[in-house]
């Protein structure tokens, strides 16, 4: 005789294994279904600047995409920071500073590979300029990076030496910040960077992929989210944060 019973606490065991499973192998989508910014939560809003939006000396491809997004989701953040790249003029950053070389092309220098860039975000220069649509009110802090003129700084915590920090860390902890969301321009470099060093300084990490773009170059977008995804930063949609 069939035993219905035993049947149904089967499919019932098979359906709580299945739950736990699929928690296992997609923790992100598990974490990130009802996420609620609290006191321990601050939003990243990374170089979000004329230079990267369009008519910009190095526009980020739909950069201008990510500010409704970005400010959408601050209002659910009672701590924001924002960052500038703050470069000096002739910066080592620069291909016009290395004679004969372009846009794009890499050099070494002491502290590692560097690509070169257009000049862009100069400063006082309108091009350095926060973008004009942001609406953040409540954001408490500016980090300025890179205007250390031989060092180039992509991230918002320590600058490309590896060593030279922005104090970013200190005034998150002091704050008893514990989780970090970011956003912002551009996802391959700066945003990228940035998450990876959150992450050293022991932050729990989230990178808001709609509220970002990317440049992508030389395969750089896949390699960004793969050390991120190797270093344990989760990768999220702004659907997944509740504002």
């Amino acid at each position: 005789m069939f035993d219905r019973s035993f049947d149904r606490r089967q499919v019932l065991t098979g359906i709580v294994a299945g739950t736990a499973a699929m928690t296992t192998l997609f923790p992100d989508v598990a974490e990130a279904a009802a996420m609620k910014p609290d006191d321990a939560s601050a939003l990243l809003v990374i170089d979000v600047q004329n230079c990267f939006l369009p008519g910009g000396s190095l526009a980020v491809k739909d950069g201008e995409q990510v500010v409704p997004v970005i400010n959408r989701i601050a209002k659910g953040f009672a701590n924001v920071v924002m960052t500038q790249d703050w470069h000096t003029p002739g910066h080592i950053s620069f291909a016009s500073s290395h004679s004969g070389k372009k846009p794009f092309e890499t050099v070494d220098l002491p502290y590692g590979k560097q690509v070169l860039w257009p000049d862009h975000c100069v400063q006082g220069t309108d091009g350095a300029a926060l973008s004009k649509d942001l609406a953040i009110p409540q954001a408490g802090l500016v980090i300025r990076k890179g205007f250390h003129k031989d060092v180039d700084s992509y991230s918002a915590f320590t600058e490309a030496d590896g060593k030279t920090t922005t104090g970013l860390a200190a005034y998150l902890k002091a704050r008893k910040v514990k989780r970090l969301f970011v956003a912002g321009l551009a996802t391959d470099f700066c945003v990228a960077w940035t998450a990876l060093d959150a992450r050293k300084a022991g932050f729990e990490t989230y990178v808001v992929e709609d509220a970002c773009r990317g440049i992508d170059n030389q395969g750089s977008m896949a390699k960004a989210w793969a050390d991120m995804a190797k270093a344990g930063v989760k990768r999220i949609q702004s659907s997944d944060i509740a504002v």
